[in-house]
C-alpha cells in the first residue's frame, strides 16, 4: 500500500526549530517532486517548499525564506524540513505530497508559542 507519514510535529516556543521528515512507501519515489505544505486553523492549505526530483533545485514561500530548508534522501525515501527561527504564525499542521500522485500524509502538527 501506498504510505506517506510525516514526523517530527511537536510544541516548540517562538525562536525555536524543528525538523520534520517525510517517509514515502509503495511507490516510485526519486523521479517526482515533493512539496511540504501546511494548513492553519481558519485557513486555507498553502504550500510551503518544494525540492525538484534530484534535490538540485528548490522553491519556498516568502513566508519562511532564509528560516527553513527543505532536502531529500531518496535512497532512504525521505523528504524533510528543517524549521529553524519558528514564529507563533508556522502553527499549523504540515503535510507532503508526492507531486504527479494523488497522495498525501496525514500531517504533524506544529505549535509555536508565544
Amino acid at each position: 500500500q501506498v504510505q506517506l507519514v510525516e514526523s517530527g510535529g511537536g510544541l516548540v516556543q517562538a525562536g525555536g526549530s524543528l525538523r520534520l521528515s517525510c517517509v514515502v512507501s509503495g511507490i516510485r519515489f526519486s523521479i517526482n517532486a515533493v512539496g511540504w505544505y501546511r494548513q492553519a486553523p481558519g485557513k486555507q492549505r498553502e504550500l510551503v517548499s518544494i525540492v525538484t526530483s534530484g534535490g538540485g533545485a528548490t522553491n519556498y514561500a516568502e513566508s519562511v525564506k532564509g528560516r527553513f530548508a527543505i532536502s531529500r534522501d531518496n535512497a532512504k525515501n525521505t523528504v524533510c524540513l528543517q524549521m529553524n527561527h519558528l514564529k507563533p504564525e508556522d502553527t499549523a499542521v504540515y503535510s507532503c505530497n508526492v507531486h504527479g500522485t494523488g497522495y498525501w500524509g496525514k500531517g504533524t502538527l506544529v505549535t509555536v508559542s508565544s
